[in-house]
Parts: C-alpha cells; structure tokens; sequence
C-alpha cells in the first residue's frame, strides 16, 4: 500500500518555486459580496504553492453550484463539470493519470442530493480525490431553496412553512461511507482551515473536507454562533489528536464516554472525571468514536460542534490497486486490443 510520501513522488515537481498569485487565475471572481467562498478560495490559493508540484498537474473537478465556479478562479487545469458528478469525473482522472492532484470542490446541494450516490462510492473506494464539501445549509445559485443539510423546520422559497426533511450531517455520512480520511473546517478561520487543507493533502486515498461556508444572501449568519468569540468558546470543539477533548473557557468542558449507554456526553470538568476525558485519535482504525464525535452537534444550534480532524486511517488506495492489476494483466497477458475486441465473436444481435 502506498503512503502519501510515494503518491506524491508520481506528480511533476514545480521548477521554480511558487507563490500564491501564481494559482490565481485572469478570471473575475463572481460571488456575491461578502460570500464565505472567498475567504475558502484565498485558503487554497495560499496553500497551493506548499505542495511544490507544478500547477499543470493539479485539477480542479467542480459540479453545479455557486462553489462549482471555483476552478474558473485557479490557475491550474480544472473542470466545471455535471450536476452531482464530479466525483465520478474525478475518479476517472484520477486512476487514469496518477501524475495529477485531483481536487474536488462541490456544495452541499450538489454533492448530497443529485450527486449523492457519486460521493459515497468515491469515498468507500479510497481514491486519491481531496473533496471540499462546501456546507451553507441552502441552495445559494438557484436563489435560496432548502438543501440536504437545511435543519428541519427551515423556511425557505420552497418551503414556506418549515422543511419536513432530516438533514444530512456530511461528517456522519462520510465516516458512515468508510471514508478514511473526514475533517470539517469553517471559512472564515483561515489558519484552522489552511492545517485541515494541508492534512488533507497528505493523506494517500480520498480526503473528504467539509467547509462550513457562510451565504450572506439566503442564508446570512447560519454560522454565527461558531464564529462569534464569545459564544464559539462555548459552541466549538477543536479535535485535536493525541490531545483530551475539553473546550469552553479555560476547558472546563470535556467529552467522556457514558459508561452505561457507551454514547459521547459532554460535561462539566472535574477532578473527580477528569481521567475519563476522552483523547482524540483520529488515526483509531474503528470508525466508531469518530461517528459518535461528529454526532454531538446539535443540529439546530450548532451548540457542540466538533472541528478538525475526525479521522484519518491508513486503507489500500483504489488507483493504486486498480493499476496494480492492469500491470499484472499485462505481463500474463500482454497488451489488450480494442479493435479484436470491437470485432470479436461476443457479440449478439438485438432483435427489432
């Protein structure tokens, strides 16, 4: 099984070294004023030059949305591709040619709803896709309808008198999917958000990133209580591996296992329960804890919610497997031949 180290030797490194203005492209960026994307596409414009290959071997493979203009905005080869399926294109791009970084950016309308089914076989696959799932909790291009992740009771253009619908928590159906690597960020917390890209990126297989990303048009403030100071003290909890799950002021909060139920509480911090604060490990190989972490939040508030990294295994990468067997095929068999194929006996007649 290859590690991220040998995967990354396949990409062409960059001759010269490179800065952030290098991945901008000439286009004019078009969201609107004050849009969460921006700040994401800074993120990665910045970071980019930290993997060191050259910008011609890294693509950018983008659905239907407003976060689908994204590859327009760098300045590598990318792709603005179909509704819901950009994982399926990337996948292909991906196996086919291992010389390329391949980064996935879609929303949570367009990877949850039509696309959804495409997301959940990449990710039980392991190929070596970065996905940046972003998360407004709206249908932002098509003016402000519920979407997969909308929390329930929501009233939008399409529903008037509150969503019926249970939302997708993305970090649960991720790890749900056997994702080996699943991490969640917010837009606007830049140095939180540029460590998650960079583990991302190290990760051989598929690294599936969810991006809270604000709308200020049909879905203003969705956030706000994860980036206010004040009250993101009380509301965040930063995963961080190796270390005790605690936040709040001082960390007077922490996370321990319910001894009866087995299930994930938070409490109040004491010399008597100190011992039983949960210790992160993103890296446990049982997707349990990591499940049990990305169901705290409430889905409503957002009280308790888990940032960082939540996990983070090592697992066989598909383009890896798969290309193994194409060089086993081809010295037992020799190279194949379309036309004999195209032209063979296995073949029938479909009769009108």
């Amino acid at each position: 099984m290859s590690d991220a180290n040998e995967l990354l030797t396949l990409i062409p490194k960059a001759e010269a070294k490179q800065s952030m203005k290098d991945f901008k492209s000439d286009q004019e960026v078009r969201w609107c004023p004050g849009c969460g994307d921006y700040a994401v596409l800074a993120a990665v414009q910045g970071f980019m030059p930290d993997l060191g290959l050259a910008k011609e071997n890294i693509v950018f493979v983008s659905g239907i949305g407003c976060s689908s203009r994204f590859p327009y905005y760098m300045n590598t080869y990318g792709m603005h591709s179909i509704h819901g399926r950009a994982p399926a294109i990337a996948t292909g791009l991906a196996t086919s040619r291992r010389d390329l970084s391949v980064w996935v950016v879609t929303g949570d309308g367009d990877s949850l709803s039509i696309g959804g089914n495409h997301l959940i076989h990449a990710l039980r696959r392991n190929v070596n896709l970065k996905i940046l799932l972003f998360n407004n909790r709206i249908y932002g291009l098509t003016k402000g309808q519920y979407s997969p992740t909308s929390e329930v009771g929501k009233i939008t253009k399409s529903t008037p008198m509150g969503s019926l619908d249970a939302p997708f928590n993305p970090v649960s159906l991720a790890i749900g999917a056997e994702a080996s690597f699943v991490a969640r960020t917010v837009d606007s917390d830049r140095k939180h958000l540029t460590s998650v890209l960079r583990a991302a990126a190290d990760h051989p297989g598929t690294a599936l990133v969810e991006i809270y990303q604000n709308c200020n048009i049909f879905n203003d403030g969705a956030f706000e209580v994860l980036k206010d100071r004040e009250q993101a003290q009380e509301a965040v909890i930063r995963l961080e591996d190796g270390q005790p799950i605690r936040f709040g002021a001082d960390g007077a909060k922490g996370v321990v296992r319910n001894e009866r139920t087995g299930d994930l509480e938070v409490v109040e911090v004491t010399p008597e329960n100190e011992s039983r604060i949960l210790v992160h490990d993103a890296s446990n190989e049982s997707p349990t804890t990591a499940f049990a972490l990305s169901r705290l939040a409430d889905p409503d508030t957002l009280h308790r919610t888990p940032i960082g990294v939540f996990r983070n295994v090592r697992r066989p990468v598909y383009d890896t497997l798969m290309n193994e067997q194409l060089d086993t095929a081809v010295e037992q068999k020799g190279k194949g031949d379309l036309a004999a194929l195209l032209t063979g006996n296995d073949t029938w007649t479909v009769a009108g």
